[in-house]
């Protein structure tokens, strides 16, 4: 491994993920715990992978840490790439999904569009209730 090479990588994911530090060249362990997430997420997008699968992506970080996550996950889905998010943070999958499925009792229902959820909705889904769409639904073993 050239230190040159890992050194351009870092420099260049701080920069995209707008990581925070305290001294010109931290230690991964010296980052805020919002820094060094969103550090692991610029690291992983920096491999541009055609799927990412990402859980609770935005937890436990400050809002700017996670609005930069976010948007780099939108930026990520417009390039072409396939995105699944897994949260539990509703707002979060209206803000980053173009449809969302919702797992009950081993069952993953059918992927409801965003422009058909709502809130009320995915709430039923979260119950089990699937009205019209039980024949779509998976099981998941």
């Amino acid at each position: 491994v050239k230190n040159s090479a890992v050194y351009s990588a870092a420099q260049r994911i701080i920069t995209a993920m707008d990581v925070r530090k305290s001294a010109p060249d931290p230690e991964a362990a010296a980052l805020s715990g919002g820094n060094l997430q969103k550090f692991i997420v610029g690291r992983e997008l920096d491999r541009k992978p055609s799927v990412m699968i990402v859980n609770q992506p935005t937890w436990g970080v400050d809002a700017g840490a996670a609005a930069r996550i976010r948007q780099a996950l939108i930026e990520l889905a417009r390039s072409g790439s396939a995105v699944l998010v897994i949260s539990q943070d509703l707002d979060e999958l209206f803000e980053l999904s173009d449809a969302i499925a919702v797992m009950h009792n081993g069952q993953l229902s059918a992927p409801l569009p965003i422009a058909e959820a709502t809130f009320e909705k995915i709430g039923l889904l979260m119950g089990g209730a699937e009205p019209g769409h039980a024949e779509h639904s998976l099981e998941i073993a």
